[in-house]
Order: C-alpha cells, then structure tokens, then sequence
C-alpha cells in the first residue's frame, strides 16, 4: 500500500534533509542495503553483520523508514527480532545519488547558491544567475555544458540498448540532432554494427566528438555535422535522427518547428526517436535542481512535457506507426511515409 504523508511531514522530512542523505550514504558504504533489500532480515542479525549495537540499528533503521524505504515487521518483546526488508531498486539508487558519477553530485557545481535566499528577488527580475551561458557561448562553456549532459545520459543509453535490434535492425544512417559530444551515438553504434552515425551540433562541439570517436573506436562510423538548427535546415540523406534530451530545452512553438523540420530531412520511411524526462510526479522530482536553478535562467526553458504532446506532434506533423517504447526514460518512435 502506498503511503502518501502529509504536507507537514513532507516538510520535516526536506528540513532534515542534509541528515537523510548521510543516513543513506552511511547505509550505502557500511554494505546496509546490500542485506536489506533481499531481506526480510532481523535486526540482531543486521546488527551482528555489521559490527554494530542494535539498540543504535534499530534507530538508524527508523530513520530510513520515515524516508519510505523500507518495510519493518515488529515481533513482540523481542526488539532483536524485528525484521526489514528495502523497498526494490533502493542500493541502486542511493548509489545513484551520492555514488561515483552522480548527477546530483555533478550538480553542486553549479552556482545556484545565487539565489539561495533571494527567490523572491529573482521571480521579480531583479536578479539573475551569473557565469551560467545558455546556449553555451564559449569552447569552455559548450566542453563543460557537453560533459554534464553526458553524465546524466544513463537512462537515455539503457533504453535504446533496450529495443536496439528494433530500432536500428533496418536502419543504415542516424542523425543525432543536438547530440552533445557523441556519448549517446557511441552506445549505439556498439549495438549496431552495421550503422553509421553523425552528431548534429555547433561547431565547437567538434573537438569533443572527435575525442569520443577516439576513446570509443568507432573512427570510421562516428561522424560530425557542425551547423545551428535554428539557421538552416538539418542535413538529408538520413534513414534515422534522434532528438535525445533537446527539444525540451524549447518552446512549445520551436519543439514543434524542429520536428517538422526532421520529417522533411528524413528520407521516405525514416525513424525519428524522441527521448527525454517525459513529465510525471517521479521526473519532476528528479529535475527539483533545474526547476529551482534555471528560475534565474530566462535563456533557457527546461519544459518537461507529458509524453502525449510528442505523440500527438508526430501524428499532426504526417508520421506514423507512433510507439512509446518502455524504459528507465520511455522512447517516443514513429516514422515517415514511404510515399
């Protein structure tokens, strides 16, 4: 059963936040929830696992339950007996989270301490958030842009693995439009020996394609395009392209223009993939950071749609076969009319 908490223990919960988060980083390097998610397992066993006194476990064990992570069965007198189990997928995210690579991490260096205290301020325009260029103005601006959106690439990369025999199968050349510095295509194209892949992006991007066709291998299959979508049209002679985690970057009017666009660069037939935070509860959670540190940010949008405005665009713009495609982030798919 889930369990919604009130608007006041919800603020609890966020004011000690900073406590949380070193309660589940200690869990996560103690080997806690490597136990506790297989569970149900007793306290006192936990307790001697881990070289630790139970009656100190027990209240630790309270804290990660507030948070909704686990599932505790109490067994009498006997404190010792109380059993636990995780919730399902709790070690991978905590690792997620504050482990090696992480986005929320990667976050931090970002300077949203400028409006930290001065919302208010901001939501009037009196203040914005300096040192943050979007688009990306300078070659270190776009290297440093590139390689934060690389690492929050996971999601996107499980899910074309996903359904790559699907998706590339019949497909010879893709067109990766906007497609940072060739992370994404480089997985691909592991998957998919027989495609040729070019990244679509500005000109400064080059180098750090360039680096990623080294460092993956792909010298003879991992191209680049250097050109701006909004000062010409996207480049022909393609049977696939893909929009990963761009057009909600966009106005509704400029999302809607660019995959118009796409159907007319696609040839007869051709796949367009669109793959990004599709709006839900669970997504708009996780983008918390870029709602809050973008409010200074006018230059850039950062909408999370429901899946349904993609669905309906690709259907009003001529393409058919519309096909949302389950995943970590779904894959919106359709393709263009033979004739």
């Amino acid at each position: 059963m889930t369990v919604t908490l009130s608007p006041r223990a919800l603020m609890s919960l966020l004011v000690n936040g900073p406590r949380a988060m070193d309660v589940l980083r200690t869990a996560l390097d103690l080997g806690l929830l490597d136990t506790l998610e297989p569970g149900p397992v007793r306290l006192d066993v936990l307790a001697a696992q881990l070289g630790v006194l139970p009656l100190r476990l027990y209240k630790f064990l309270d804290c990660i339950e507030s948070l909704g992570f686990l599932h505790r069965v109490e067994s009498g007198d006997d404190i010792g007996a109380t059993s636990y189990r995780a919730v399902p997928g709790l070690r991978v995210a905590v690792d997620a989270v504050v482990g090696p690579g992480s986005t929320e991490q990667d976050r931090e260096r970002y300077p949203w301490q400028q409006l930290h205290g001065r919302l208010a301020e901001s939501l009037r325009g009196e203040i914005s958030i300096d040192g943050f260029a979007w688009p990306p103005k300078t070659a270190a601006q776009t290297a440093e842009f590139e390689r934060s959106m690389a690492l929050g690439l996971g999601p996107a990369i499980q899910a074309v693995r996903r359904h790559s025999s699907r998706l590339w199968s019949d497909r010879r050349r893709l067109l990766d439009v906007g497609g940072g510095d060739g992370t994404l295509a480089a997985h691909i194209l592991d998957s998919a020996s027989h495609l040729r892949a070019d990244v679509f992006n500005l000109p400064a991007v080059a180098p750090l394609v360039a680096a990623t066709r080294e460092a993956r291998g792909h010298s003879d299959r991992l191209g680049f395009i250097g050109g701006d979508f909004f000062a010409s049209p996207l480049p022909r002679g393609y049977d696939a392209l893909s929009f990963v985690r761009v057009l909600h970057d966009w106005p509704n009017a400029v999302a809607r223009e660019l995959v118009r666009h796409a159907y007319a660069a696609l040839e007869p037939g051709g796949l367009i993939l669109i793959c990004e935070e599709f709006r839900s509860p669970d997504r708009l959670a996780m983008q918390f950071f870029w709602s809050y540190f973008l409010i200074g940010v006018d230059s850039s949008v950062s909408r999370l749609r429901e899946v349904a405005f993609y669905t309906e665009l690709l259907t009003e713009v001529g393409f058919h076969s519309v096909a949302v495609l389950p995943g970590t982030w779904e894959l919106v798919t359709a393709y263009k009319p033979t004739r």
